[in-house]
């Protein structure tokens, strides 16, 4: 799933690219893609891109007032190419969830395709008049590497979740932007085990985590910013120290990284750097282990 670095990457790439150019088309190719009805999506066609802007893991770019919104879930992602094809496409069919088409002011065409991977089909698309009226924006916590998103609020937002720690990073109502892979990576460099229970978490450990969660983010959106989104993929792969890496030497200790799965999801940690040496249970009713 992209998350706060990806996305801030195809915003910056996609802002770059897009402002000042005319939407020209724009097909839907998945019925289940499109979350609005009104405005109707075909009120984007013929108006000039003015800004890219990211909310979370949202983004949304502005055509002359209306917004099209749009969320990559967990296996969605951006095709660019400045020479699109003219072959149509037919519903339901691939990969494409949609297709947008855009002209420059002296006659270049670029094509923007959202794709989703899988049968499970989770990407957004809305068109609005405000990004806050898409109700995953309306909802989001305060983005984590925002200037005024200080230790102090932080300490108070942990304070108040009983829940683990690592459920609490990727809740998008409590921070906007972090998910599984970058949740793994920020407990680990603040050696910190992702059942710990947020509230019970010492002064040094929030300190600590705070830290962890700007520069680990910001070495990410340092290492994805200018890259073409075919290459951000790779990027974000090669960056981790224990996500995605189950049964691989820790990067800074050497132990085996491990994982917890769950239904739909699992998680990766060093029991030497984050755990003490014990071994989390690999169950859904899995206990902290102090």
């Amino acid at each position: 799933m992209p998350e706060l670095p990806e996305v801030a990457a195809l915003t910056s790439f996609l802002s770059g690219r897009l402002r000042g150019v005319v939407l020209e088309k724009f097909q839907v190719l998945s019925v289940a893609v499109l979350k609005t009805a009104d405005p109707p999506y075909t009120a984007l066609l013929g108006r000039t891109v003015t800004g890219v802007e990211r909310f979370g893991k949202f983004i949304s770019m502005d055509a002359d007032g209306l917004h099209l919104v749009f969320h990559l879930a967990r296996a969605g992602w951006v095709r660019y190419t400045e020479s699109p094809s003219a072959a149509p496409l037919r519903l339901g069919k691939g990969p494409i969830a949609a297709r947008m088409g855009f002209a420059g002011s002296e006659g270049q065409h670029i094509g923007v395709d959202l794709t989703e991977a899988g049968t499970k089909k989770s990407l957004a698309v809305y068109v609005v008049r405000d990004p806050r009226d898409v109700p995953g924006i309306a909802a989001l916590g305060p983005d984590p590497l925002d200037a005024g998103f200080g230790p102090g609020e932080f300490a108070q937002i942990l304070a108040s979740h009983s829940q683990q720690i690592k459920g609490v990073l990727r809740s998008q109502g409590v921070m906007a932007g972090i998910g599984n892979a970058y949740s793994d990576e920020i407990l680990h460099a603040a050696r910190i085990s992702p059942f710990a229970i947020a509230s019970s978490l010492d002064q040094e450990s929030v300190r600590v985590l705070y830290d962890a969660i700007h520069s680990v983010l910001g070495a990410a959106v340092k290492e994805a910013m200018g890259k073409a989104p075919g290459d951000l993929k790779d990027a974000k792969r090669s960056a981790m120290s224990v996500h995605g890496r189950t049964g691989l030497p820790c990067p800074v200790c050497g132990d085996t990284v491990r994982e917890v799965s769950f239904a739909d999801s699992a998680l990766q940690y060093c029991p030497t750097c984050q755990t003490k040496g014990k071994i989390l249970a690999d169950r859904r009713t899995s206990r902290f282990l102090k």
